[in-house]
């Protein structure tokens, strides 16, 4: 048995300390236990410990780790012997360490009376005066009153500095320059403490302005007997906390002699209180004098511990206190007199060791996530992209916890990791120091990096004269802007956004042209990542730029000011540095048409990490963390982003594309505007109608109003059969870019955020050209029509966009050898012109072929229809041999094919047995095209049943009938509709509508047989899938209208195929039971990268196993932690045996079937007849579509409400008012009421908003009026 096996040590802290402790836990073979709040589940202590357990959360997470008698309760439950508090928390609480020590359980720690004695900083200045040390001059103990405060500061001079007796971490302080300043501070400091400290004690010490914080690690054994580690300079601080700290200290290597005497005072004083465990003396040094003094002693293990340890060859201070613990437990006394970790021998020859192997000067840099050019404030947020420890440097040490895709909280200190350099002298030291920072990429909320390089850069830092003022005089200029009002929307997107498909949102700017000319204005390719905003009025977007910098404004006519002074747009303007940069809506007199507006910016946004391929802003992925910019958003800049500009250029008039009311949009005809589908008069109401553009319209897709009732889309079907009960329902097939997708009776038109495939009819396609320069423009309440061209025509179109921009690029590069071609082409009318969506059609010529149709979708796809609207696998096993056959020929201009149920749609990632075939027109013509896939067709082999798929079989867990689809759904009842067939139980709607006699004979059909996915695609590489075995292959309509929420991991039914949600989203599925998502955002876990954040792929077959709801629980845990690994086999699918299993049941197959059209039927009618009611309902209903809703303050960052200044009916009067003090990391942010809101009435707060509630990013804190 080790000397550490009947042992177990839980770490009383989280974060970067804990997995420290834990390192060397594991090292000596020390069981661990961790602790940890709902926010720190999948936090890396938690995951690297042995065990785990979670805490109680009172009131706030953030008092979670200082319950004591939780902690208590946790070291008995889990028979942990041994606590180390860390730093922070409870590490010099003299209670809780007492408390430990009484419930025989060792502390890793120093004893609790010499807690309590140097964590009161007056009692520790009189135990350091006892000892024969100096102290700061100042009062002899607590001040009581501001006179008693005056007398001590006369006495020792000013200025001073008011300190709270219980404080730490820099809190609790005040610098007095005079008398008036200590009256007016006197209460607030006390205050203060009461608030942080639950103790209202202060006292006074004189201030040096020029002075030197040293300290001195010392450990002792209990005995009397201490030992030092030499000392740590940390006399570069910000609000009073250490940034950067070195050993040796610069101030004593240039003062022989002072540190042997700090040394022997600091051991001295630990002697003299039988000081027990690892502990920090820390000293203030005149750096006029080289006089020091005794600041305060802790009594714990200090961040900035690490230094040490680097230059003192195998020194573990955490294995020395975990020693003294063991040994005060076992023995009743410390670590023996005469053992080599008490002799001070032992660390001076530590030293030497590594002074020999050129490791005698250590630098540590804190990285923290706060903004250091605004004051350090907290930047609580998402870390897109974390790169810290591939350097491999034995020179270099990154203690840190943080990871890609973790999100930083605000509930506790902001800090990300520390790294520590050595080298044999400073000077090396400092170059591997800034070596480091520069190598170091983080991407998300603003953190100190490039503060910390400038420090390093500083001559006076790298001189070694930096004290404890040095960064108040210290200032950076960051190559950055910061946003002042954020607009109704501004996200950032690149070009040409995620090509990878497989239902990764595509994203990028909605309108191409005027994204690409104000990139080829301030001399940035034309792919380069800008904003893309909207304002309106009352809604402006402001940014201050922190640096000079090239900027252009284009798209929407707006009002541009750069500090005050109005710009022009369509140009390239110089913004000089700490200009306030102002975008606002004008009059509708002024500008009423076009939506959207460009901020290009020279250099792009080099720190915005790309995702999946791209920079773009999409349902949480990419972007800046995922999202919409926020007022107090910092992105930084390129720092070539103020290379001066040859001068203003302004576009000429005849280069500016004009906005309409009404607007022609040209659109190939198809897929689906045939007889088949909607009635001749029908298709030619469509084309002729005055579409009105829905206030509801946003980047997924823009939604179409019809004018009258008459004017609703004319089906020429009453179901969409297997598809689904309404006629716009088809089984899945793929979407083409631009399509004109009709939802139930709703034309929308996919955008750049639109699904790849889906189960509703397109009618028409938007050509490119008309894609990329008018759908991003088009404005809610104006208006719309649909004119169809041909392939030829849309391609010509495309080619004058093309020479546009080629006029703007020779325009803003001053040379223009050919003349300039304006946006004419947008003007450029055509008459409708009737066509067939129909470019081939074959019909089956045996028993075992199947018909196959060619159908154009848009100039660039062309998708191929396999049999009719069935589900059936032999279609999809030809749909993936014409997969094949098609990609054999590696046709030039061909992108990727993407399978779906009955068809496949090149280069778009579908998943189900249709096929579309995306290809660039400007390579090969639709002709020649079509021409490959006919051939291909027709080369498919005539016996499929020898084709076989190998696939993986995965075992899923599931909860049938789970408690958050049942939440899902009763969400729907109360906001959506009440009524319908399937409500309140899809489960039971699917039984009813199978003829089966009960949800428990549907949900145990439904995990009796393997699923097979037929694709993934949609968003986020949802799967579909079906079940193998036909009996078990139940049907359901979709929602009507669909859910705005479902869970993540829901699995639903529409027509006969089910689907696994990836993410929390809106969704139309019959929902009957929840499991995993097959989805990792971030590539976390053995079955996933950070390439391929998805499972499944078609063919995989799916086993779903049943768990209970409080399994599932632990299990996503461990999913989302990547510590969940699927069951996985080989298996491959043949259609030979799935035959012949066909045939041998085919009785029973029909059985089930005509009980199942029985049941469809019966709940289809009653379906009618409630889905009527609910629209006369609705319709009896007005919309104003001109009431944006009230305007709203929102939080900036995730937080607590600390005070609300406000009542409801109060009126703002200025732009200065603070309504609502907000709380993050020890610092209170202020929420300003800003300029826009000057005059308003607040309404009412948003829902749930208190003093002490937590709020996260864009939640509405108040409503105005």
């Amino acid at each position: 048995m080790g000397p550490y096996d009947k042992h177990k040590l839980l770490i009383a802290n989280r974060g970067e300390i804990a997995v420290r402790i834990i390192r060397t836990a594991k090292r000596l073979g020390l069981r661990t236990v961790a602790i940890y709040t709902p926010a720190d589940a999948l936090a890396p202590h938690v995951l690297l410990a042995d065990e785990a357990a979670p805490l109680p959360v009172p009131a706030s997470e953030a008092l979670a780790y200082l319950a004591a008698d939780s902690i208590i309760a946790i070291c008995r439950a889990r028979g942990a012997a041994l606590v180390h508090p860390g730093y922070g928390f409870l590490a010099e609480d003299a209670d809780f360490a007492r408390a430990v020590g009484a419930s025989g359980i060792a502390w890793v720690g120093p004893r609790a009376d010499v807690i309590r004695l140097m964590g009161v900083k007056h009692a520790a200045r009189k135990a350091a005066l006892d000892a024969g040390v100096a102290v700061v001059p100042g009062s002899e103990g607590l001040v009581a009153s501001e006179e008693e405060a005056l007398i001590a500061a006369r006495k020792c001079g000013f200025p001073v500095m008011l300190k709270a007796t219980a404080g730490g971490g820099g809190m609790g302080m005040a610098v007095c320059q005079d008398e008036l300043a200590l009256k007016n501070n006197f209460s607030l400091t006390t205050n203060r403490a009461r608030s942080l400290f639950n103790n209202e004690g202060v006292f006074v010490e004189r201030y040096y302005p020029a002075a030197r914080h040293i300290e001195i690690q010392v450990f002792g054994n209990g005995l009397g007997d201490v030992v030092h580690m030499r000392e740590r300079e940390c006399s570069v601080q910000r609000r009073h906390q250490k940034v950067i700290e070195e050993s040796p200290s610069p101030f004593c290597l240039s003062h022989p002699g002072l540190r042997e005497r700090m040394c022997e005072v600091a051991v001295e004083l630990a002697r003299s209180i039988n000081y027990d465990s690892a502990g920090t003396v820390e000293f203030l040094v005149d750096e006029a004098t080289a006089e020091f003094f005794f600041l305060e002693m802790n009594t714990r293990i200090q961040v900035e511990h690490p230094v040490t340890e680097e230059i003192h060859s195998g020194l573990d201070l955490v294995e020395l206190m975990v020693n003294q613990a063991i040994a005060q437990s076992d023995t009743g006394s410390g670590l023996p007199s005469d053992s080599l970790e008490m002799q001070q021998a032992t660390y001076d020859n530590l030293y030497e060791r590594s002074k020999a192997a050129g490791r005698s000067h250590a630098i540590e840099g804190r990285i923290y996530a706060e903004n250091p050019y605004e004051g350090f404030i907290p930047a609580p947020g998402l870390l897109q992209h974390v790169s810290l420890t591939e350097n491999k440097a034995d020179w270099l040490r990154v203690d840190t916890w943080v990871y890609t895709g973790m999100l930083i909280i605000p509930h506790f200190d902001p800090l990300i990791a520390k790294f520590i350099v050595t080298g044999s002298t400073r000077d090396e030291t400092l170059g591997r120091f800034l070596l480091t920072l520069s190598a170091f990429k983080i991407s998300g909320p603003p953190n100190n990096v490039q503060y910390l390089e400038e420090i390093g850069k500083n001559e006076k830092f790298r001189a070694g004269l930096a004290t404890t003022t040095f960064l108040a005089d210290f200032s950076v200029n960051p190559w950055a802007f910061k946003v002042l009002s954020s607009g109704i929307e501004g996200t950032i997107q690149d070009l040409p956004g995620r090509m990878m498909r497989l239902g990764m949102p595509r994203s990028g700017p909605m309108d191409d042209l005027a994204f690409s000319a104000g990139n080829i204005l301030v001399g940035n390719p034309r792919n380069t990542e800008g904003l893309e905003i909207i304002v309106v009025p009352g809604f402006g977007f402001s940014l201050q730029f922190f640096v000079a910098a090239v900027v252009s404004v284009t798209g929407k006519n707006v009002a541009v000011k750069v500090n005050g002074l109005e710009m022009p747009l369509w140009s390239r303007v110089m913004v000089p540095a700490n200009a306030k940069f102002e975008i606002q809506a004008r009059s509708l007199s002024e500008s009423a048409t076009g939506l959207r507006t460009y901020i290009c910016i020279r250099g792009g946004f080099p720190h915005i990490p790309a995702y999946l391929g791209s920079k773009s802003t999409s349902m949480g992925l990419g972007g800046y963390q995922g999202r919409s910019l926020m007022k107090g958003d910092v992105i930084q800049l390129n720092d070539n982003c103020s290379v001066t500009a040859d001068d203003i250029r302004t576009l000429p008039v005849n280069l500016v594309p004009v906005y309409p009311t009404h607007w022609v949009v040209y659109v190939l005809a198809g897929p689906h505007d045939d007889e088949e589908f909607i009635t001749p008069e029908g298709i030619d109401r469509f084309y002729s109608t005055h579409w009105r553009i829905s206030p509801s319209s946003n980047r997924l897709g823009i939604r179409l109003e019809a004018p009258t009732s008459s004017d609703k889309i004319q089906w020429a079907r009453e179901s969409g059969g297997e598809g689904g009960s309404h006629p716009s329902n088809i089984l899945d097939n793929g979407y083409a870019p631009g399509t004109i997708n009709i939802n139930g009776d709703t034309p929308v038109i996919l955008t750049k955020e639109g699904p790849d495939m889906g189960g509703y009819l397109c009618m028409c396609t938007v050509a490119t050209a008309e894609m990329y320069v008018k759908l991003g423009q088009l404005t809610p309440g104006s208006t719309v029509e649909f004119r169809r061209i041909s392939w030829e025509e849309s391609l010509r179109r495309s080619s004058q966009f093309d020479a546009w921009l080629e006029s703007v690029s020779d325009f803003a590069a001053l040379s223009t050898p050919q003349p300039l071609i304006g946006p004419g082409f947008m003007d450029v009318t055509h008459t409708d012109t009737s066509q067939t969506p129909v470019l081939h059609r074959r019909s089956s010529i045996s028993q075992n072929d199947t018909s196959v149709c060619f159908r154009q979708a848009g100039d660039s796809a062309i998708l191929v229809e396999f049999g009719p609207m069935k589900l059936d696998v032999f279609v999809r096993a030809r749909i993936h041999a014409f997969q094949v056959n098609v990609q054999a020929k590696s046709v030039p201009g061909i992108g990727v094919l993407c399978p779906c149920i009955r068809s496949i749609l090149a280069s778009l990632s579908l998943g189900l047995p249709l096929c579309a075939c995306c290809y660039d027109p400007r390579a090969i013509s639709q002709s020649v095209i079509l021409q490959i896939l006919i051939k291909s067709e027709n080369d498919i082999p005539k016996d499929m049943y020898s084709m076989e798929f190998p696939g993986r079989r995965i075992t899923f867990p599931i909860v049938l009938d789970d408690k958050w689809n049942k939440d899902a759904l009763q969400r729907y009842m109360s906001t959506t509709r009440d009524r319908a067939v399937y409500l309140p139980s899809n489960v039971e709607y699917l039984a009813k509508n199978n003829g089966l006699s009960d949800s428990n004979e549907a949900l145990q059909k439904l995990v009796q047989s393997d699923w097979l996915v037929l694709g993934v695609g949609f968003y986020l590489a949802c799967p579909f899938l079906i079940p193998i075995d036909p009996r078990c292959r139940l049907i359901g309509q979709k929602m009507n209208p669909s859910r705005t929420f479902t869970p993540r991991g829901a699995i639903g039914i529409a027509g006969p195929v089910a689907a696994i949600y990836p993410i929390e989203s809106p969704g139309g599925y019959q929902l009957y039971g929840r499991t995993l998502p097959g989805w990792q955002t971030w590539g976390k876990g053995k079955d996933f990268t950070p390439s391929k954040p998805w499972l499944l792929e078609a063919f995989d077959q799916v086993h779903f196993k049943p768990v209970t709801e409080d399994e599932y629980v632990e299990l996503e845990r461990k999913f989302d932690a990547g510590q969940y690994s699927f069951e996985i086999e080989h298996v491959t699918f043949s259609i030979e045996e799935h035959s012949r299993f066909l045939d041998s049941i085919a009785d029973e197959i029909d059985i089930f079937r005509r009980k199942q059209k029985e049941g469809s039927n019966q709940e289809e009618i009653k379906e009618r007849a409630l889905l009527q009611q609910w629209e006369s309902q609705k319709n009896s209903s007005t919309v104003d579509y001109n009431n944006h809703g009230p305007h709203q303050v929102t939080a900036s960052l995730f937080a607590t409400v600390w005070r609300i200044k406000c009542k409801p009916g109060g009126v703002i009067h200025s732009e200065s008012d603070v309504l609502v003090i907000l709380e993050a990391m020890k610092t209170e942010i202020p929420v300003l009421a800003g300029e826009d809101n000057v005059g308003k009435t607040i309404q009412r707060f948003g829902y749930g908003i208190k003093e002490g509630s937590s709020v996260i990013p864009g939640e509405t804190l108040l409503v105005l009026n």
